[in-house]
């Protein structure tokens, strides 16, 4: 669930607390059974029946509810804007890297060519959950009255590098945050496929491999100079930037898809 949505929640339930009475539980009581005449026993079988017809469980209508109150609320929540938002678009029309997104999947891909390679990143929306909630206070205002970046969770990031005329790959893993990409190694793999490749074998093989220094460990110039060779790749400000916004995007919605799919679960 995105930061902002967990925000939109903690008002919304404030304000239905308010505007909602709430009932009280009475103590359950257990009614007496008496003889009837098998007509009215036939009755009261089928009317049971029918109630039942619902689910097997006691909860379920009450869980049912509470998933529709939900549902109706993110998509009010979201019923004035655009079907695409704005840097999507933006994003979409610079047409340098194609976004391969499947329903359902928590991770994306992110593709382009450059000249003769080929590049590939990854990052899943599971980081914006996981993110660790920080302490609330007052911040003050910085020099020269600079704002606070508005993503400030850390995304993992990975990019593979392969070209068409040469064997091997360099893959790249990198923490997004704040409008940049921190390099964490830089790692070569002679063989592209295994570089690549995202199964279970693959990475096994990975394991055993030596995957190179880390990044800060290098000589600055060395640094410097593989930041300016990614940064010409597009692998810059501006994808740090998109990262954490499509992040929350996307985590929306597969948060609606997600409420969509157990309700209907919960009424079949």
């Amino acid at each position: 669930m995105s930061v902002l949505r967990a925000l939109r929640q903690v008002t919304a339930s404030s304000s239905r607390a308010v505007a909602r009475p709430v009932a009280r539980s009475g103590s359950l009581r257990l009614a007496t059974v008496q003889l009837a005449p098998r007509a009215s026993m036939t009755a009261a079988r089928a009317f049971s029946a029918s109630t039942c017809r619902f689910s097997e469980g006691s909860t379920d209508v009450v869980l049912s509810q509470k998933l529709a109150e939900e549902l109706k609320y993110e998509k009010e929540a979201v019923a004035d804007a655009p079907g695409e938002p704005e840097f999507l678009k933006t994003f979409k029309e610079e047409g340098v890297w194609e976004i391969q997104d499947v329903a359902g999947n928590d991770e994306v891909t992110l593709a382009r060519k450059f000249g003769n390679e080929t590049i590939r990143m990854m990052f899943s929306i599971a980081d914006i959950q996981n993110a660790e909630e920080e302490p609330e206070y007052e911040q003050e205002p910085s020099e020269g009255g600079e704002e606070q970046p508005l993503h400030s969770y850390p995304i993992r990031s990975s990019f593979s590098i392969t070209k068409a005329n040469g064997k091997g790959s360099i893959n790249i893993d990198t923490m997004c945050q704040e409008g940049a990409f921190i390099i964490d190694n830089m790692s070569y793999y002679p063989d592209a496929q295994l570089g690549t490749e995202l199964t279970a074998e693959a990475d096994w093989k990975r394991r055993g491999l030596y995957i190179g220094p880390q990044f800060d460990t290098l000589d600055v110039s060395v640094q410097e100079e593989i930041e300016k060779w990614l940064q010409e790749r597009g692998i810059n400000e501006n994808l740090a930037a998109f990262v954490p916004e499509y992040s929350e995007y996307k985590e929306q919605k597969e948060y609606v898809r997600w409420l969509e799919n157990v309700k209907n679960f919960v009424d079949a």
